[in-house]
Order: C-alpha cells, then sequence, then structure tokens
C-alpha cells in the first residue's frame, strides 16, 4: 500500500449567480514512502488548492486522502492537528509564513517542542543543531525574519516544517520567488534532507525544468484535472499529452 494515496479528490467552489468552480476534479494518485512526487501546472491549474487539501486546510468536496493508512479526511478536526505534525508544509513566501515578531529562536523553538517539550537547558542547542542541518549560522538565532535573506528566511522555513520530525513534507513553489543562483542551493538542501530524514515528498511548481532535477514522478494537472503521470525522466523525454509538451516548450534553455 502507498504512503499516500489521494481517490477521487473534488475541490469546488459556488459561483456567485450559480455554476461551480471546480478547481480540483477527480484527482487520484498515490506516493510511495520515500519518493518525491513533482506536481506541475501552470498558474490557476488547482495544484496550490490540492496541497491545501492535502494539509486539510481546505475541505474536501467528495474523495479521500489516505495517509500510512489512516483517512485524514475522515477524522475529527482535534485528531486532524494532532496528525499535522507527520505531514508539514513550505510555502512559496518565506517572509509571509514567517511571524515578523518572532526571533528565529522562538520560530524553530516552537516547532521543535510541538512532539514533545525541551528541558530549558537543551533549548539553545537543539535549535542551533537544526539551524546547521538547514545551513544557517547558528550565532543568528535571535535574529528576526527581516533581517535575512530571502533564500535563507526560506531555510527557516524549511528547518520549522522538518522540525517536528514530519515523514510527508509538501513544498508549494518553494523557490519561485528566489534568484536563480539561491533556487539550486534550496533544491540541494531538499534533496539531502530527503535523503538524511528518508522525507516522503511533494514538490509543487509551475517549472518542469526545476521539478525533473528533484522527483521521481511528475504529474501534471490542467484546469484542475490529472493530465499526464509517470517517471519523471519518460514525462521530461517523452510527453504523452499535447499540454506538457506545451509546459516542456516555455522552459528557457540556453
Amino acid at each position: 500500500m502507498a504512503y499516500l494515496e489521494l481517490e477521487n479528490i473534488c475541490v469546488h467552489f459556488p459561483l456567485r449567480g450559480g455554476g461551480v468552480l471546480r478547481a480540483v476534479d477527480g484527482v487520484s494518485l498515490s506516493v510511495q514512502r520515500g519518493e518525491i512526487l513533482g506536481l506541475v501546472g501552470e498558474s490557476g491549474c488547482g495544484k496550490s488548492t490540492l496541497s491545501r487539501a492535502l494539509m486539510q486546510l481546505q475541505p474536501l468536496t467528495a474523495g479521500s486522502i489516505t495517509l500510512d493508512g489512516v483517512n485524514l479526511s475522515a477524522l475529527p478536526p482535534a485528531q486532524v492537528r494532532r496528525r499535522r505534525l507527520d505531514f508539514q508544509m513550505v510555502f512559496q513566501d518565506p517572509y509571509a509564513s514567517l511571524n515578523p515578531r518572532m526571533s528565529i529562536y522562538s520560530t524553530l523553538l516552537e516547532a521543535l517542542t510541538r512532539r514533545a517539550p525541551l528541558p530549558r537547558a537543551a533549548r539553545e542547542e537543539a535549535v542551533a543543531a537544526l539551524m546547521e542541518r538547514v545551513g544557517l549560522a547558528p550565532e543568528h538565532m535571535y535574529k528576526y525574519p527581516h533581517e535575512f535573506s530571502g533564500g535563507q528566511r526560506q531555510r527557516v522555513a524549511i528547518a520549522r516544517a522538518i522540525a517536528p520530525r514530519p515523514a510527508l513534507l509538501l513544498a508549494d513553489e518553494p523557490v519561485s520567488a528566489l534568484d536563480v543562483s539561491i533556487q539550486s542551493q534550496i533544491l540541494n538542501l531538499l534533496t539531502d534532507l530527503r535523503r538524511e530524514l528518508g522525507l516522503t515528498m511533494i514538490f509543487i511548481s509551475h517549472d518542469l525544468s526545476v521539478v525533473h532535477y528533484l522527483a521521481d514522478n511528475i504529474a501534471v494537472m490542467r484546469r484542475g484535472r490529472l493530465e499526464e503521470y509517470g517517471r519523471a525522466e519518460q514525462v521530461f523525454r517523452q510527453p504523452r499529452a499535447d499540454y506538457t509538451r506545451r509546459l516542456l516548450d516555455a522552459v528557457p534553455r540556453l
């Protein structure tokens, strides 16, 4: 059985004046433990709505989401909050996702103690070790988000996401707001964390070249539906869908 199972996921929104917006419409996917799935599509295709549904932040219109044998969509809110320690999210804009009034130390300590409290004497050491794991200097732990660059803030966001020791990490366009030179550093960091921590990952992007670098399998979304799914190399080299070929044609080349 796959670690993550999505069966006929639908997220529909009523439109003013009648009608329905089918943001996600009948998506079924399975993700094996330790796999990186690349979820690709243009803006408005439904991939971010699907990620919010996976995080149980958006109610489903239909379908089910099963994580490690547990149907998340059938759990009451209190149990969902407890299970959310097992699946964490990295957002596109790290500045918007971090509390500007909290120091990096406070942000990461809060995440580290979500599963179990830490003795006061061990807290600073634990935050320092977490910062080093994502390539940040521990001596900056008492600084605030505005004192870091965009790439450093995204490293903080990744550190916060892995602090509760999740098994599944959802990364929603985590490099699209960063300079190209920084993007590769963040992608390499995610690759290293996947190997070191045994993470299962869903990496969401509009850029097929970025996803091809990172993912084992690629799912292409269009207008709320799956347009294509397969091994990353196969989708990149021999796409079956016309829409996938158009996405590949849009990738800049030297």
